[in-house]
């Protein structure tokens, strides 16, 4: 910018500098003689009297002389001199307009001296100057590289000094920045730039807030920089856009809260600053996007067991269920799915709540589709013990286990394995779930790679072979003993190998399977158990080494 100084134009900062030092006694002592409006005014002149203080402050920088924010500010302020000497000499005249609208000039003066004084602060104190003018860090860097971070420090240092139109302006370049340069400018941001955007998300513009919070979304997203959002208290104005924001802005206010949520620390903040109410009501109401952000974000923060209570207090298991059922994307169904798994994982309340909203038939129907089964399968395991076997059969619940044995991922044959486990506790419920065809299903999970799921599906055999007709089903299948003494291995890793010894015992009344025991080298393994204090093994070793003598007599004879 160029202006005139009577005859002069001024160019360099120094001209800058001396301009307004000038104008300073000017407008204090047009200030001074002021007798209207007393309050207003002896505001006004004890601000211009730190003017001074400033600007010495600023032109003493290093980088005074090398950066154009320091001729912007002088040139702010210059402006702002002038309308004070302005004004003054208005009031001393008394040709103003009215007394309501000098009232209101007087304050829109006040208020610009306050950003002046301001943010020539925050041009010494937040090392903006600093960072707009050095170069690219590290040795080695060319002269492109270091102009490419010098325009974005710029870019970023200007939203935090001047009016809100120029930030706003700033904020349209920084968009299109993360647009085009994401990885340089994730390298130049620094907290005080955070601070700046997180100040701005409660900005009176509806527009500039939803550009920020576009801005606070991609940068929350880049995983680089949750921890200074959180600090800089990012979270409240975030809840806020998701209660009353424009459909952007809750858009993307959710999706930031679904990456910040995965710190379970500010899960718990979430909690506690009101986010829970405007995330359901997203979840009830929200577009497809919006929608799936918060049912992962209500997931992410069911993995806080403290909280769970909150969430159901505020009706998480009604509208889990419901998008469950009704869910836009199916992403969010299988969010709701997540969420259910984790509210039923401890809570008794929690789990009574679920199954007398109609949770056990829609996760039952959920299971029937074409999305992952692991965290419905885990729900169902953790309410099939609070609902009676009637019920059970009544929703087609051992077919639905089946058919997750049969098609689903390991992770969720585990969950149905396990499911089995508790539900085994009656007779009648181990006959029916044998009928059902789980016993081959179970057999086979015994050679998954999984230790946990090799545990679960041994746990599941020996609870169901105290059943006669289970145990003849176990016995005629050509993979039981293998898969068995597979499990008998000592190694501490394998965990399955006490339920291996149980099952081995309940089979081990058929010669048949003994000798194949023998073959597979349950002897050596047993002994090794026997040492390890494993209950039953010593009692399974001594039936196979009387089998194995017999059958040396046997041969003898």
């Amino acid at each position: 910018m160029v202006e005139d100084k009577g005859k002069e134009v001024i160019q360099s900062m120094e001209d800058w500098l001396l301009h307004d030092q000038e104008l300073v006694p000017l407008a204090l002592n047009k200030a001074k003689q002021v007798k209207g409006f007393p309050g207003r005014w002896k505001m006004i002149v004890s601000k211009l009297e730190q003017i001074p203080e400033r600007l010495s402050d600023l032109s003493s920088h290093p980088c005074f002389s090398k950066n154009a924010l320091c001729k912007e500010q002088l040139q702010a302020v210059s402006r702002t001199l002038k309308e004070a000497i302005e004004l003054a000499e208005l009031c001393m005249s008394d040709m103003y307009e009215g007394k309501l609208r000098m009232q209101s000039d007087l304050d829109a003066l006040s208020g610009k001296l306050d950003l002046n004084l301001r943010d020539c602060g925050l041009l010494i104190k937040t090392g903006v100057l600093g960072e707009v003018t050095l170069p690219l860090n590290g040795a080695g860097s060319s002269e492109p590289e270091a102009a490419v971070y010098g325009n974005i420090r710029e870019l970023l240092a200007r939203l935090q000094i001047g009016h809100l139109e120029a930030k706003h302006r700033a904020l349209d370049c920084l968009v299109e920045v993360m647009k085009e340069d994401e990885k340089n400018l994730l390298a130049v941001l620094a907290r005080s730039n955070i601070a700046a955007l997180v100040q701005l998300l409660t900005a009176t513009s509806p527009r500039i807030r939803e550009k920020t919070v576009s801005v606070i979304c991609a940068l929350a997203e880049s995983g680089s920089c949750e921890n200074w959002l959180v600090s800089e208290g990012v979270l409240p104005p975030l809840i806020r856009l998701v209660e009353s924001g424009s459909n952007v802005g809750k858009e993307k206010a959710t999706i930031s809260l679904q990456r910040l949520s995965m710190s379970a620390e500010t899960a718990r903040a979430i909690v506690g600053h009101g986010g829970v109410r405007p995330l359901i009501e997203i979840c009830r109401v929200g577009d497809s996007v919006s929608q799936a952000a918060a049912a992962c974000t209500l997931k992410n923060i069911s993995v806080v067991p403290e909280v769970r209570q909150n969430l159901a207090e505020e009706g998480i298991v009604k509208v889990t269920i419901n998008l469950l059922d009704c869910g836009i994307l199916l992403g969010s169904k299988e969010y709701a799915a997540e969420c259910l798994q984790n509210l039923t994982a401890s809570n008794d309340i929690l789990r009574r709540s679920v199954i007398s909203e109609g949770g056990l038939r829609s996760l039952l129907t959920y299971l029937d589709g074409p999305l992952p089964q692991e965290s419905a399968v885990g729900a169902l395991r953790n309410l099939v013990t609070s609902v009676s076997t009637e019920t059970l059969l009544s929703l087609n619940f051992l077919q639905c286990i089946t058919h997750v044995l049969k098609t689903g991922s390991l992770g969720a044959q585990q969950a149905a394995a396990s499911a089995i486990c508790r539900v085994c506790s009656t007779t009648e419920m181990k006959r029916l779930v044998g009928e059902a065809g789980c016993i081959p299903l179970l057999i086979k999970m015994l050679e998954a790679k999984s230790n946990n799921a090799r545990e679960v599906s041994a746990q599941a055999i020996s609870s169901l072979v105290t059943l006669s007709q289970n145990c003849r089903e176990v016995k005629k299948n050509d993979k039981s003993v293998p898969n068995l003494v597979q499990l008998l291995d000592p190694g501490l890793q394998n965990t399955a190998k006490k339920y291996a010894v149980s099952c081995l015992a309940s089979i081990a009344t058929s010669k048949k399977c003994k000798k194949l025991m023998i073959s597979y080298g349950a002897i050596g393994y047993l002994k090794k158990l026997v040492e390890m204090d494993i209950p039953g093994a010593k009692k399974l070793l001594e039936r196979l080494e009387r089998g194995k003598l017999r059958s040396l007599f046997s041969r003898n004879k």
